[in-house]
C-alpha cells in the first residue's frame, strides 16, 4: 500500500519491507548506508566517504559497466572536488571565503556567478517561508548556512550526472540526495528515523529521485535562530522535508523548525515538499 505525495517518491507500508533492507537510514546515530544487497551484473558500484571541515559525506555510485573504472573513478574525483571546493570558497566560518568578503563588503554577489546563484537562493527562501528563513538575519550579516550544505550535494550531484552516472545517493548527516536506482535494480529503499525519538518506527520511502532535508538532527536546542526575534527556536523538536532539491529542502527544514507548526502552510496542496516530521514541544 502506498500512495503519491510527490513525483518520484512513494511512501510505502512498513510491512512491505519486512523481507527487503532499507539501502539508506537517515536519523540513525551514525546515519549512514545500510549493508549493500546483491547488485545488478552490468553496473560498477562504488562507496565513498569524504570529511570536510564542516561535514561528513557519503556518496554511493551505481554506475554503467560502459563507463569503465577510470570513468567512475573521475566522475567521485570531479564531485568530492566540488564539495572540497565549496566548503573552502563559500563557508561561512572561513574569514577570505567569498561568503566572509561579501559580509565584509569587499565583493558583491554578482562577482561570482556560484555566488551568486547561492544568494539568489536564499532570497528566494526567504520569500517562500514568510522570512523565517532569513540568511541576512543573524548576527554579522549574510549567512547561508540553512542552505548551504544542501546546495554542496547539489552541486556535486550535477558533476556526477555531467560525467555519465545517473544512479547515485549522496548521504550527509540526516540528509540526502538520491537519483536512479541502487545496486539491486531497483528504487532506493530509504528508511527515514526520526533524528531524537528512538522509539518511533521509521517512515519507509522509495525514491527515484529527490531530497530530504533535517533540521534538529542533533538534538539540541538553540541551534536555530528566531530570525524575528533573534532568540533560539524553542517550539519544534525536529524537522524532516522531502522534495526534489536538497538546498531547497534543507531551507524548508530550517525554516519550519524556526517556525513551528504554522510552518506547515507551506506544504499545502500543490506544493513539491512535504513535511515528512514535524514534531513540536
Amino acid at each position: 500500500m502506498w500512495t503519491d505525495e510527490q513525483p518520484r517518491t512513494r511512501w510505502v507500508d512498513p510491512a512491505a519491507f519486512r523481507y527487503r533492507r532499507p539501502d539508506l537510514r537517515l536519523g540513525t546515530r551514525e546515519p549512514c548506508p545500510d549493508r549493500a544487497g546483491p547488485a545488478v551484473d552490468d553496473r560498477l558500484t562504488v562507496r565513498h566517504t569524504v570529511r570536510t571541515s564542516t561535514a561528513d559525506y557519503t556518496l554511493l555510485l551505481n554506475a554503467p559497466a560502459w563507463l569503465g573504472r577510470r570513468g567512475v573513478g573521475d566522475a567521485l574525483r570531479d564531485a568530492v572536488a566540488e564539495l572540497r571546493a565549496i566548503d573552502l570558497t563559500y563557508g561561512p566560518n572561513r574569514p577570505e571565503s567569498l561568503v566572509s568578503r561579501l559580509r565584509r563588503g569587499e565583493i558583491s554577489p554578482e562577482s561570482y556567478p556560484p555566488l551568486a546563484d547561492l544568494v539568489d537562493r536564499c532570497s528566494a527562501m526567504r520569500a517562500a517561508t514568510d522570512g523565517w528563513f532569513d540568511a541576512w538575519a543573524v548576527p554579522g550579516g549574510f549567512d547561508p548556512g540553512g542552505l548551504l550544505g544542501g546546495w554542496a550535494v547539489e552541486r556535486a550531484a550535477a558533476r556526477l550526472r555531467a560525467a555519465g552516472v545517473q544512479d547515485y545517493a549522496v548521504l550527509t548527516g540526516a540528509d540526502l540526495v538520491v537519483r536512479g536506482h541502487a545496486g539491486h535494480g531497483g528504487p532506493w529503499r530509504v528508511a527515514v528515523h526520526h533524528p531524537t525519538d528512538r522509539r518511533r518506527p521509521p517512515l519507509m520511502l522509495e525514491m527515484t529521485a529527490g531530497a530530504i532535508g533535517t533540521s534538529g538532527v542533533t538534538g539540541r536546542r538553540g541551534h536555530v535562530v528566531d530570525p524575528h526575534t533573534g532568540e533560539p527556536a524553542d517550539q519544534m523538536v525536529a524537522a524532516t522535508v522531502v522534495g526534489p532539491n536538497l538546498a531547497v529542502a534543507d531551507a524548508y527544514a530550517t525554516a519550519l523548525y524556526a517556525a513551528g507548526p504554522s510552518g506547515l502552510n507551506w506544504f499545502r496542496s500543490g506544493s513539491d515538499y512535504r513535511a515528512l516530521i514535524a514534531n513540536h514541544h
